[in-house]
């Protein structure tokens, strides 16, 4: 059957189990899971081949025959994932400048490490590294007790009103566990309580004028294979094969990580063999209740139904799932963005058109350096400036743009960071520094803290041991590599970062100065252009403010108050190959375009009854210069090109003169002259035989007992009777000495 345009009763909340997905009645939906949704129901294995191999494409217009589901502000054509009649109830006119809350809702050892220290020395059967194991590994009465203690200590109120107070934050992007709304195997028991402490950190993001994004970080069976799904997925103990060290407890999963929480992956073939169409529908009723629950909360700004999946997730499936997701979304929460994940594939071929004239809705990418080859500072700063591009491109071929997740961090050091006492082959790139680990956040009564300063890595009490190596030993924990001071005959672009050690001697460190130059380079590029960022992540365990919001604040890297500094606004002039502008979108109906003019007009307290008048290239040609006129005096204010849909950037060519470059990026870089060893020994030489013979003459001139020893010296008679020296000192010549020749 079609769906015809029918208007959905507030309380009325789709619902998408497999027999409504089946009734969910639009040809190309019927097309796309009709043979496969009744299997489903018989509970039978799916082949994926029909479905993943050889995806139908979507089209760009919908069905002639599908009239559309009519929601509150637009109606939504299911044959084409697209929307028309947008009434933009909520423009996404103001940009997103936020943190993370990692590591709270959703465990991940690197962020907080003194809660899986206990794990240390552990075996099969003993260790946890992700929230699945810990729950499995502690059982629910105990996992739930240090829960609600890591709960209490990670997410404070006095750290929600810190970061309201910095003048910055205005929202923060919560990851949460579907297993929190639907719980399964281990979860059950070992997570109960966790969804009134999100219910006090909305309450609390209220009263500080803060928003909030769901972010719902897990899924089952994981979709990237990460612990930060929940659930490290495509592992295997190794610990049988080792005959040397004897009973070293080993694993590995990075050569064999899978995701399967959309179905079975063959890692030999690369692709999915069968679909699992119940985690989907699991991951389908989670957005349900999570909507069920807050849609009403002021805080909430909206929902992103999955993090990261991975790269190799089918795409068309991973497209219909959003869509579900969406319609979902918008029939009891009408008001809430809609935020997706790039599942690492940030480009317009990906996702270009997709969910067209739909509104609230947004991309996320992840943005990270940690991963990046080790490279002169200048790297750096060129790539943190060159996403303007691909960040502006995406606006004009998707629509609004977030980075939901960046750091500092410029190596990959933090320990952990790939894996509990594990590592990516061949990370990380260079030596790290070490420091004394943090003492436990939420309190001596942790167990496995204090780390013993006694024992190192190497040591079965410090086992398992994955692929590559990353832990705690001696009591220290590695963490982000320091930045020395360039010299002036080497340059910022040299070469002298090779040698240089991971902790840089006393007064040649230059992290202050590096990191400084890279996050007004960062938060230029993110919020100059697209709708803005979540900073990832709001605090680590150990000290590693690359990592932390709130250490780069208290570092000064990160600036408090507004981004209105001219260092931030122009941070990238050197890296910019162009400049942007903010223009009318000729795509957009006019009607979409005057009322983008007539917000930036009364916003401006302009009189905008004209635009009546205006029409054709009339209308827009006036909406370039209103848009930009507008978006370049309120950028830095969070102001976004966006207009309701009316606007889109552009990227012009464009010469500046020295004014604007005044403010030199590198100017409070300390820089040492550097001389060779040669010109340093040269110089010494010539300084001591300069200096020894001024010595000498003033002695020889002012000191008769140093002038009579030197005369009565036979080893230096030859010199005392020449000529020269005579003629030098022959005022000084003693008595029965003036007849020598």
């Amino acid at each position: 059957m079609i769906l015809r345009s029918i208007s959905l009763p507030p309380a009325l909340l789709l619902s998408f189990s497999s027999e409504i997905l089946l009734s969910k009645a639009n040809a190309q939906h019927a097309k796309f899971i009709g043979d496969i949704g009744r299997k489903l129901i018989a509970d039978e294995s799916i082949s994926a081949d029909s479905v993943v191999a050889t995806p139908s494409p979507t089209p760009n217009e919908p069905d002639s025959d599908d009239e559309g589901i009519q929601f509150k502000h637009f109606i939504a054509y299911s044959s084409s994932r697209t929307c028309s009649s947008d009434a933009h109830a909520l423009p996404f006119n103001n940009q997103i400048r936020g943190v993370n809350l990692g590591g709270w809702m959703v465990l991940e050892p690197w962020i907080t490490p003194s809660l899986f220290y206990q794990f240390l020395g552990g075996n099969e059967t003993s260790v946890a590294m992700d929230h699945y194991s810990f729950c499995e590994t502690l059982g629910p009465k105990e996992g739930n007790k240090q829960l609600r203690r890591h709960w209490e200590s990670w997410v404070t109120e006095d750290i929600i009103r810190d970061l309201a107070q910095s003048g910055v934050v205005n929202s923060l992007r919560l990851p949460v566990g579907d297993f929190m709304f639907q719980p399964y195997g281990p979860y059950v028991g070992c997570t109960d309580g966790a969804l009134d402490y999100v219910d006090t950190l909305l309450d609390w993001a209220r009263s500080y004028g803060l928003s909030v994004l769901l972010d719902v970080h897990t899924q089952k069976d994981s979709q990237n294979g990460f612990d930060n799904s929940g659930q490290t997925m495509g592992f295997q103990w190794t610990s049988g094969i080792n005959t040397w060290p004897r009973d070293l407890t080993t694993f590995q999963h990075w050569p064999i990580r899978a995701a399967n929480w959309m179905g079975t992956f063959d890692n030999h073939a690369i692709n999915y063999t069968v679909i699992n169409y119940e985690n989907i529908a699991h991951s389908l009723k989670v957005i349900e209740e999570l909507v069920n629950r807050y849609h009403d909360h002021p805080a909430v700004l909206g929902v992103e139904p999955v993090n990261e999946p991975w790269e190799l997730t089918p795409l068309n499936l991973l497209k219909q799932f959003y869509w579900d997701a969406y319609l979902i979304v918008k029939s009891k929460a009408p008001y809430w963005k809609f935020i997706m994940h790039d599942s690492f594939r940030f480009t317009p071929e990906t996702w270009g058109g997709f969910m067209r004239g739909c509104p609230d809705r947004a991309l996320d990418t992840h943005i990270y350096q940690a991963w990046m080859d080790p490279a002169p500072r200048t790297t750096f700063y060129n790539n943190a400036c060159a996403q303007k591009s691909r960040i502006a491109l995406m606006e004009r071929e998707f629509g609004p743009v977030v980075v939901g997740e960046w750091s500092l961090a410029t190596d990959n050091c933090a320990m952990w960071l790939n894996g509990f006492n594990d590592n990516l082959p061949g990370f990380p790139r260079s030596p790290c520094k070490y420091i004394p680990c943090s003492p436990p956040y939420m309190g001596d009564e942790q167990p496995g803290t204090p780390l013993d300063i006694g024992k190192g890595l190497q040591v079965s009490s410090r086992w398992p041991y994955g692929t590559g190596m990353s832990g705690p030993s001696f009591g220290l924990c590695p963490v982000d590599r320091d930045w020395m001071t360039e010299r002036y005959n080497r340059g910022e672009g040299g070469m002298s970062w090779v040698a240089s050690p991971p902790e840089a001697p006393r007064g040649r460190d230059g992290t202050d100065e590096v990191m400084t130059h890279l996050a007004a380079k960062k938060i230029s590029a993110f919020s100059g252009i697209g709708h803005g960022f979540y900073f990832w992540n709001f605090r680590t365990d150990l000290y590693n403010p690359q990592w932390s919001y709130m250490l780069a604040l208290e570092r000064g890297w990160i600036p408090k108050g507004n981004l209105n500094d001219d260092s931030i606004i122009n941070a990238c002039h050197r890296e910019d190959s162009g400049a942007f502008v903010c223009q009318s979108n000729r795509d957009a109906p006019e009607a979409t375009v005057k009322g983008g003019m007539g917000y930036a007009l009364r916003e401006e307290n302009k009189d905008a009854s004209y635009l009546d008048s205006l029409s054709g290239d009339d209308l827009y040609d006036e909406a370039d210069e209103v848009f930009n006129e507008f978006w370049q005096a309120h950028r830095s204010q969070g102001a976004t090109c966006d207009f309701g849909g009316g606007a889109l950037l552009a990227e012009v060519n464009k010469t500046h003169d020295k004014d604007y470059y005044n403010t030199d990026d590198y100017y409070n870089v300390l820089e040492i002259n550097e001389f060779p060893m040669w010109k340093i020994v040269l110089f010494s030489v010539v300084g001591v035989v300069v200096g020894g013979l001024a010595g000498f003459t003033v002695a020889m001139k002012y000191s008769p007992k140093f002038s009579r020893a030197v005369r009565s010296s036979a080893m230096l008679r030859p010199v005392t009777s020449s000529r020269v020296f005579r003629q030098s000192f022959g005022n000084l010549i003693e008595a029965g000495f003036e007849g020598l020749q």
